[in-house]
């Protein structure tokens, strides 16, 4: 399993995540998008309205190199972030998938190394491909 049980709990029940891509000329592009979590692969597909028509999905493309992170507060006083940040390759995938999962064209980050934060554990950073 690449994503700890507490992982997959948290991810599931954030609807809001932000992609990091980078453009052609080395800078990066960050961008809210709305994703799922793919049991079946172990990985976090993005969808998005006409999304083969963005830079994200373009840059993607391109050269693969992304960063995902999900992150909340679980509370202001005290203090309490949480987040999960994925490092990885993204794979921008044109068509239906086929799987019912995420419908449509999508971004699939595999994920290469997880970083956790507040989720009920210590910290927890590895290295997963």
């Amino acid at each position: 399993m690449v994503f700890t049980q507490t992982e997959i709990d948290y991810l599931e029940s954030q609807p809001l995540g932000r992609l990091a891509t980078s453009r052609p000329d080395g800078t990066l592009q960050v961008n809210p998008v709305g994703f799922r979590y793919n049991p079946e692969l172990g990985t976090i597909d993005i969808g998005g309205h006409e999304l083969t028509k963005s830079h994200k999905f373009r840059n993607v493309a391109d050269n693969g190199r992304v960063a995902f992170v999900v992150d909340d507060l679980a509370s202001v006083d005290p203090w309490r972030p949480r987040y999960v940040e994925i490092r990885g390759h993204g794979e921008a995938i044109p068509t239906d998938t086929g799987t019912g999962h995420m419908p449509g064209p999508i971004i699939r980050v595999h994920p290469r190394r997880i970083i956790s934060w507040g989720l009920g554990e210590e910290r927890n950073a590895r290295n997963v491909a």
